[in-house]
């Protein structure tokens, strides 16, 4: 009777557990990581896209990408704050147009990985849209790229 009720319960296990996995052999799709121009982030969510790239200078740069991935200049109206840092004492930075993008008016806080939600109104009547990212700035061991932007299959 335990056998049998081992085999049933790994019979209706079985499906669900390759289901979580995500394999696209059960119907679920993954996004595929998209190279940005300035080897950022491109965010998925907002149209048209963006990328987000942390500078030198520890400040975020996002640019907006037409379809074939080129820079747009930024759309009329367009706003971004972003909330990043301490959790207890959190820093917000606002946006202005800088050529063709958005550049924050001040740099992140210390630390090499922080979450940051991005909130994002792409045009003028466009829908607010947030986005939550960890900015983990260490380098990826294969493609080289900080964490939050590595294309590598996997990460």
């Amino acid at each position: 009777m335990k056998n049998l009720l081992t085999a049933l319960y790994l019979a209706l296990l079985a499906p669900v557990a390759g289901f979580a996995g995500g394999t696209p052999a059960h119907g679920l799709t993954h996004v595929k990581k998209i190279a940005g121009p300035h080897q950022g982030r491109v965010l998925a969510g907002i149209e048209p896209r963006a990328e987000l790239f942390v500078t030198a200078e520890r400040q975020l740069r996002l640019t907006f990408l037409d379809d074939a991935g080129k820079p747009l200049a930024p759309p009329a109206g367009a706003s971004v704050t972003v909330i990043t840092g301490d959790r207890a004492a959190p820093t917000t930075l606002s946006f202005a147009a800088d050529g063709e993008a958005l550049l924050s008016t001040a740099a992140l806080p210390e630390g090499g990985n922080l979450p940051a939600v991005l909130r994002i109104k792409s045009s003028g009547e466009a829908k607010l849209v947030t986005i939550r990212v960890q900015l983990n700035l260490a380098k990826c061991g294969e493609c080289s790229r900080p964490e939050y932007a590595c294309v590598c299959e996997g990460h």
